[in-house]
């Protein structure tokens, strides 16, 4: 697990989880239910081969969304503000790998939209919703030049202070 969040409305706790190679997931964890790792995944081993018993097994929970190719997910966050039109109660998921954050929107449980609000120079570490309502990226870059990013909108995102 490389992000956690609360739901506000429902309490549930969802991750975003590394996985093999194309097997990274973002799942709700409720007590007593199987997640499947290692015996399911959508992954692969990055040598190519197979992981357990494939994607499916009786007894055990898909996730909500997995990536494939895989984006190392990070810190993540329910927006719950107004301050972008659309967006209250859609979850904000930082990608390492990707160099990005994707915006994921739900109905009913379900996901009705995937955005990637594209950074492209610098790993996510971290998403997070401000006191104001914006929602705010850490970044990683090489000898400590990450920096804090503010998401202006869809698709843009300006600099807050940088090292």
């Amino acid at each position: 697990i490389q992000g956690a969040t609360l739901h506000k409305d429902t309490g549930e706790l969802w991750t975003a989880e590394h996985g093999a190679r194309g097997g990274d997931e973002v799942n709700t964890s409720k007590p007593g239910l199987n997640y499947g790792w290692p015996v399911i995944s959508f992954g692969r081993h990055y040598n190519g081969s197979k992981i357990g018993e494939g994607a499916l097994k009786g007894g055990m929970e898909q996730p909500l969304h997995y990536w494939d190719p895989s984006i190392a997910p990070s810190g993540m966050v329910f927006l719950t503000t107004d301050a972008y039109a659309g967006w209250k109660g859609n979850l904000l998921v930082g990608a390492l790998a990707g160099e990005h954050v994707v915006r994921l929107s739900f109905e009913k449980g379900r996901i009705t939209e995937i955005e990637k609000i594209a950074l492209g120079f610098a790993r996510i570490r971290d998403v997070v919703q401000g006191p104001e309502g914006r929602a705010y990226v850490l970044t990683d870059a090489g000898d400590g030049e990450g920096g804090l990013y503010v998401i202006a909108g869809p698709g843009e995102v300006t600099a807050t202070q940088t090292p």
